[in-house]
């Protein structure tokens, strides 16, 4: 393993902090039929697919959306659904809490 490996980390999106940036490498879909079960189409049909650049913009308080950045367009992302978006970030070190 390199060193550059080393500093890369996969987290979901909603651990990312306004300002930080990462490629998207997966999406979880949903479990079941009920609710929610084309998250993972949506969240496609909005451009945010695999090997995507997204970077986060901000957050609204107490857990609210969160706004991201995704092939120049400002999109906001249900907090349930960020959650679901998993990112590939570097981070040098020091910088991973």
């Amino acid at each position: 393993m390199n060193n550059s490996d080393e500093n890369k980390k996969r987290v979901s999106l909603t651990e990312l902090r306004a300002g930080e940036s990462g490629t998207v490498v997966a999406i979880i879909p949903s479990h079941g039929r009920g609710r929610g079960c084309g998250h993972a189409r949506r969240i496609m049909e909005m451009g945010i697919t695999p090997g995507t650049r997204i970077t986060v913009i901000g957050s609204a308080p107490f857990h609210g959306p969160i706004e991201v950045l995704v092939r120049g367009s400002r999109i906001v992302v249900g907090r349930g659904i960020a959650e679901r978006i998993i990112v590939e970030v570097y981070r040098s070190n020091g910088k991973d809490d």
